[in-house]
C-alpha cells in the first residue's frame, strides 16, 4: 500500500508525530512535509494522512503563519517557514479516490481543531474518511511532545493500516 504522511511543522513537533505515524504504517509510506508532498509523490497514493499544529483554534492561516516570525515568548528556535502551510498544500491537492486520515499537535487544553478541518477539504476531494483524527500534545508553546505522544502516533499509524487491509 502506498501511504504518505503530510505535515506542516514549524518547530518539528507535527514532524516527529508524520515520521512515527509513517512508521508505524510501515516500509512503504513516507512522511513528507507539504512541499515535497507534490507531483510524483502524489501518484498511486492509497491512503493520506495529514497533519499541522493547531494555532489560533483552527487550522494556521497564512497570515498566522507569518505572525510567527515575530512571536514573542521566546522560542528556543526561530520556526521553520520555508514550507507551504497545509491550507495551501490542500488548495493544490488533486481530487483522489484514497482514504485520509488527520491529526494535529497541539497544547492539552486548546479548544477547536486543525484535523477536522484538514479532514473535511481531503473528504471533499474525494477521499474517504480511514479511522478517528488524534491529537498529540505538545507540553509547551513550542514542545517538546509530551512522552509516550511518539510512540501513540506510530500505534495510530499501524491501526490505520491494519484497517486498510482487512
Amino acid at each position: 500500500m502506498k501511504a504518505i504522511v503530510v505535515y506542516e511543522s514549524h518547530w518539528g513537533n507535527t514532524a516527529a508525530i508524520a515520521r512515527a505515524i509513517a512508521t508505524g504504517i510501515g516500509a512503504d509510506a513516507r512522511a513528507l512535509s507539504t512541499s515535497e508532498a507534490t507531483g510524483d509523490a502524489l501518484v498511486g497514493v492509497e491512503l493520506i494522512v495529514a497533519g499541522a499544529p493547531l494555532l489560533g483554534f483552527s487550522l494556521p492561516t497564512e497570515k498566522m503563519i507569518e505572525g510567527l516570525a515575530s512571536n514573542p515568548g521566546n522560542p528556543p528556535a526561530p520556526p521553520d517557514l520555508t514550507q507551504p502551510s497545509m491550507r495551501a498544500w490542500l488548495a493544490t491537492l488533486p481530487a483522489g479516490t484514497g482514504h485520509a486520515a488527520a491529526f494535529e499537535t497541539r497544547i492539552w487544553w486548546s479548544p477547536g481543531s486543525a484535523a477536522k478541518a484538514i479532514l473535511q477539504q481531503l473528504e471533499t476531494l474525494g477521499y474517504r474518511p480511514q479511522g478517528k483524527s488524534q491529537r498529540f500534545v505538545v507540553e509547551g508553546k513550542y514542545g517538546p511532545l509530551r512522552a509516550g505522544e511518539v510512540e501513540r502516533a506510530q500505534a495510530w499509524g499501524a491501526e490505520l493500516a491494519e484497517a486498510l487491509v482487512e
